[in-house]
């Protein structure tokens, strides 16, 4: 088994950066800074620009309240552990990862169409796609990133 790489340690700036990359409305195209401070506050929470939310976006500001990060997490969908453990962040990277990819139709109806295999099949298929995305010079995906 390959040797892990090592992880470096993500700033807030990277989460939040991340969850605009990954977490999107129904169009498709990013959330912009108005959308998320309009939908905060029409939440109840704190009180928050698009500009505080485009200084943490950049790492001009680093240091938010409790409140305005409990505000950002539900709004992207995540929990708040998602900006305070590691741990939470990287399983938490998985699933969005995992959603990011059902997006796509192509994988969804190969998914679709893989329900109800038994697991001998499924293994076969796992088989033939990780052979296939080494033909194609795409990285494979550790067993623990696949669940």
């Amino acid at each position: 088994m390959a040797d892990a790489e090592p992880r470096t340690e993500r700033t807030l700036a990277d989460k939040l950066n991340h969850l605009f990359a990954t977490v999107r409305p129904r169009g498709g195209g990013e959330y912009s800074l108005e959308d998320v401070a309009e939908a905060v506050r029409e939440s109840g929470g704190p009180t928050i620009s698009a500009t505080y939310v485009w200084q943490l976006r950049k790492g001009i500001r680093d240091n938010p309240t409790k409140r305005h990060l409990e505000a950002l997490a539900g709004f992207f969908g995540v929990p708040p552990a998602y900006f305070f453990d590691d741990a939470a962040t990287e399983q938490i990277d998985a699933e969005l990862q995992l959603l990011s990819a059902l997006r796509d139709s192509s994988v969804r109806q190969i998914a679709l169409r893989a329900s109800g295999l038994s697991p001998k099949s499924l293994d076969a298929i796992t088989d033939m796609v990780e052979r296939v995305r080494e033909l194609e010079g795409l990285p494979g995906i550790a067993p623990d990133d696949a669940s």
